[in-house]
Order: structure tokens, then sequence, then C-alpha cells
């Protein structure tokens, strides 16, 4: 499944791209006077093949997951919180509920690993990779076969439409995430690690602890997606990216949420590197380590809300500006159309 997932994904649609930009050079404003909307019209356009792009059928899938390193002290709350949580998706009272209400966007609760047990609901995919990952403070999260069943997994969870967001829920997943940032950027523990959940300072250096311990036991292949996921990684985050996959594969735009997706986005362009033309990161949180991997992927954050919730909450607040940008491409009259006369040379 991976394989042919990788073989479908080529590079963005170059006739698309300048056909869209020839249309907004041509709408009924100065060049360029609507900045990044712009840009972001040109690549939705790039990734559909459409012009003008639509964006109309989004979706929101959220991937949940349990995390040995809990065990370390890296958390405010406490694992058996995943389960909650996920519940309170299915409920329909998280603030993703809220916000992918807001958004028009359909929300689906991937189980890839949650310890607990979770009652059948028509919103809820069960697909237990197994209950948590291993304490990778001393044994690898998962197995390597692990990580690409973890990643199949999101593939699999990945449906038609025009634009998907992408969130996770896991206690004890930022400790993974920025694991996985350190070993694949360069950077330093202490560099990567944020405050997650609201950990006080204490809970902050166990977490700098746990990750350096973690990678100078496993020293993975900074280079190796699978390495990366099965050395300090989580079965949702692997499920992340194998989502992000299969969108640039069905050549759907996947907007990516905070610090672990991000973190889920270095894993997928470890796999394919062409993947991060499909990805759109909704902003940037206040976690350290954000940023380092947003660069790392080369790849600018629409918004800047200090958020650091997760669940796919910053994403589907970006799902809003890839509508506004598909309506400016669609909707706005050209120079010629509204009979207004061009800028003077």
């Amino acid at each position: 499944m991976l394989a042919d997932t990788l073989q479908r994904i080529g590079p963005l649609d170059a006739r698309a791209m300048a056909a869209m930009q020839a249309r907004l050079d041509a709408l009924t404003k100065p060049p360029g006077s609507l900045g990044r909307l712009e840009a972001l019209a040109v690549q939705l356009a790039g990734i559909s093949g459409r012009v003008p792009p639509v964006c109309d059928e989004r979706a929101v899938l959220v991937f949940a997951a349990d995390h040995g390193v809990v065990a370390e002290g890296v958390s405010a709350y406490p694992a058996e919180v995943t389960r909650q949580m996920v519940l309170n998706f299915l409920a329909g009272g998280a603030a993703i509920n809220a916000l992918a209400r807001q958004a028009g966007a359909k929300l689906i609760v991937v189980d890839a690993g949650v310890v607990g047990d979770l009652p059948p609901h028509a919103n809820l995919v069960s697909r237990k990779i197994a209950r948590g990952t291993q304490n990778f403070v001393h044994a690898p999260a998962m197995t390597r076969d692990e990580a690409l069943r973890a990643v199949e997994l999101g593939i699999g969870c990945f449906e038609p439409c025009q634009a998907v967001a992408l969130g996770e829920m896991g206690i004890g997943n930022s400790t993974a995430a920025a694991a996985i940032v350190a070993a694949a950027t360069g950077c330093s523990a202490a560099e990567a690690v944020g405050p997650g959940t609201g950990i006080d300072a204490a809970g902050r250096e166990r977490k700098i602890s746990a990750i350096q311990r973690a990678l100078a036991l496993h020293q993975p292949d900074a280079g190796d997606g699978l390495a990366l996921l099965s050395a300090v990684g989580g079965f949702e985050i692997g499920a992340l990216a194998g989502a992000m996959l299969a969108a640039a594969a069905a050549r759907v735009p996947a907007v990516i949420d905070g610090f672990i997706c991000t973190a889920a986005a270095l894993v997928a362009a470890r796999l394919c590197p062409a993947v991060r033309e499909y990805l759109i990161a909704a902003h940037v949180s206040s976690e350290p380590g954000h940023p380092l991997a947003l660069a790392d992927l080369g790849l600018r954050p629409l918004l800047q809300l200090d958020m650091r919730l997760g669940e796919g909450t910053g994403a589907v607040l970006a799902l809003h500006l890839l509508d506004a940008a598909c309506r400016i491409a669609g909707e706005m009259a050209t120079f010629d159309e509204a009979h207004v006369s061009r800028r003077q040379p």
C-alpha cells in the first residue's frame, strides 16, 4: 500500500498554477495585493489541477493513540485522558467539534492505539495497532513493522474530499514529537521541548532527559521516516504521515495542525520529499520545536495565534483561509468582465 501511494505522488500541476496566476493578475485589484491568499490559490490550483480551485468538501481526521513514555513523568495529565478526550470528541464536546461544525467539515476520529477500549460510534474508526507504544527511553517505541502499519493505517483512512485537516490526540505525544524533531533536524532536545499540555520546569527537564536518553540509545537515521517513527514515534504520528501521503497521491491539500502534526510531516517527507508541496501549515504554535520543524519542511504557517491544543483545531481554522482563496479565485471579476480600467503603464 505504501509503495503504491508513493508512486502516485507527483509534482504540482505547473500549467494550472500558471493559469491561476494569470487569472489572479487579471482580477480587479492591484497585482499581488491579496498577498498570501493569492499564493495559496496558486498552490491549491497546482495541487488539484483545477482553475479556479474549490474546497467545499472538507474533512477532519483526528488520530488518537497512547504513549509509553508517559511513565517518565513527561505530561501534566494522566494517560487515561487520551481515551476520555476521544469520548469527548465523539460526544461533540471538544474544541475540535465546535470548530469543525463552524467550518462545515466532517469529523472522523481514528483509534490507532488508545490503551482503553472505545464503544462503537458512527464517527469512530477503530484500528488499534497496539495498546499504546513502548516507553522509548528503554526500548523502541514500536517495531519497524508496526511503524509501517501505522503509516498504512493513515493511508487507508483517507477518503476522497477537496481538503483534509489533520489533527491528533495522545497524552505524551508532544514528547514523541520533540524527539522526532530533534532526531530529524539535528537540534538539541532542549531546543525542541516546550510546555506541551502545561508541565512545570521540572517536568520539562524530565522531557528533555527522556529524549536525550532515547536518542542516545536508538540513534535513528534522520533520513529514514520509518526509523524515526519506530524509535521514538507514536501510532497516531505514523497514521498522520500516512494520511498526508494519501492526500498528496489523491491531489488533495493536507492542512497540518500544530507541533505533533508537523513532526508527522517530517516522517512523511522522509518517505517522500515531494509531499511537502501538498502540505499547508495551518499555524505556528508556542512549542519551540515547531518553527524548527516547519523550517526543515520549507513551510510557512498561515496563522500565529499562540495555540497549542492540538486536536486539529488550528488546521480547521485554516480551512477558512483556503475557502477565502478559492472564492477570490472563482468569484472575483476580471478588469475586462467588470469594465474597470487597468493600471496605467
